[in-house]
């Protein structure tokens, strides 16, 4: 039960979290130690840093002791911009290969610049 001062959370969860956090930032690190590119470094970088930020707003933000509704009520409009960013990623792939299929468009073509 709640007292008259307020709820108190184990501090062991605090610093278990802050641990996690910093091994999740060193192996953030390691993917530019590392020197990964392409694709796979942006799915990682995005991955640690969304893990990140969910043990931040989970625990220290302290959204994992709330009620649900106002839980949904926090994570519910970021989680759908995050699906029609997704979706318009989709779109925006499938016009550019659409276009390099019917126009004859090469994709990684410089840009031609109007010379005065």
């Amino acid at each position: 039960m709640a007292s008259a001062s307020g709820q108190q959370h184990p501090l062991g969860i605090y610093l278990k979290i802050w641990i996690l956090l910093f091994v999740l930032s060193i192996f953030s690190y390691m993917v530019d130690y590392f020197d990964v590119q392409g694709p796979m470094r942006w799915t990682l970088v995005l991955v640690f840093m969304t893990l990140k930020a969910g043990f931040i707003l989970a625990i220290f933000m302290h959204v994992m002791w709330e009620r649900m509704a106002l839980a949904m009520t926090i994570l519910g409009p970021p989680s759908i911009l995050l699906l029609l960013i997704f979706f318009m990623a989709i779109e925006g792939n499938y016009t550019e290969s659409a276009r390099v299929q019917y126009f004859g468009q090469d994709a990684n073509a410089t840009p031609l610049h109007v010379s005065h």
